[in-house]
């Protein structure tokens, strides 16, 4: 299962290693700024797409609004992992599939179902 995580300030891997999360059966890759997104995500095919929301130069909502507006393969599963719950709720508003504040995520059930 590959994992693609935007977020420019936390290592998300590194959160969800300290929350309990076995990650061997899955691919992890963060980038920590959302240049080029659409090619990232289209390169990297993830299973599950992690946004932040106040990242440079592309806000998570919007780079949610862009990828769906996109011919790219949607992923999976798309959480919204902004530390401020109201970003979260516009991206689920917008699509995503999860909205949790980001240091909560390793009590998301998509680990233990992968």
């Amino acid at each position: 299962m590959k994992v693609l995580a935007f977020e420019d300030s936390v290592d998300i891997e590194a959160l969800l290693i300290s929350g309990g999360i076995e990650l061997s059966n899955f691919e992890f890759k963060q980038y920590w700024d959302s240049q080029n997104y659409l090619e990232r995500i289209s390169e990297f095919c993830p299973d599950i797409l992690m946004l932040d929301h106040y990242m440079p130069p592309t806000r998570g909502l919007d780079v949610l609004k862009g990828l769906l507006a996109s011919d790219v393969k949607r992923p999976e599963t798309i959480v919204a992992m902004s530390s401020a719950s109201m970003a979260n709720n516009a991206m689920l508003n917008a699509g995503a599939d999860y909205g949790i504040v980001k240091f909560e995520i390793s009590k998301l059930e998509i680990w233990t179902h992968s």
